[in-house]
């Protein structure tokens, strides 16, 4: 009888332990394939934003899965294309100006565009060194990357 018990106690672990196993193998595999779909159909969507005609379902006659992507892939790569030249920079730099002097928008946009830049950069030296800062009020402190 005790051996019955031992049993099914060895069971039950090696039960738990390969389905906490295959929970581990499935689940970065289910949530990666989840948001590829989700980025995949929300730039599709982009494409509502256009008038009827001009829309690629209604041009071609059917609808390509993903050509919202490619065209989002597109339209960074002539953006860059075009914000490394010398004209191009003279223009984002006055877009930044511009933005900079808006109040609500200079803190969202300025505090996005410097940690874009730090995540972004080529620098091995970015976020690199950890500080302790006294936030959100003193005597709690917060790490941060310098």
């Amino acid at each position: 009888m005790a051996k019955n018990a031992a049993e099914s106690g060895g069971i039950s672990k090696a039960l738990k332990k390969y389905l906490i196993t295959g929970v581990l193998v499935w689940l970065p595999i289910a949530v990666t394939v989840w948001v590829i779909t989700y980025i995949v159909s929300a730039s599709d969507q982009l494409f509502q934003l256009l008038p009827e005609k001009w829309q690629p379902a209604s041009l071609m006659g059917f609808n390509i899965p993903g050509l919202g992507v490619i065209v989002a892939v597109m339209v960074l790569f002539i953006t860059g294309l075009f914000g490394a030249n010398v004209l191009g920079r003279q223009i984002i730099a006055a877009w930044d100006n511009m933005l900079g002097r808006i109040p609500v928008v200079k803190s969202i946009y300025s505090s996005v565009k410097k940690v874009s830049e730090s995540l972004l950069s080529d620098n091995s030296r970015s976020f690199k060194t950890p500080v302790l800062v006294p936030f959100p009020q003193p005597g709690i402190w917060t790490i941060a990357f310098v």
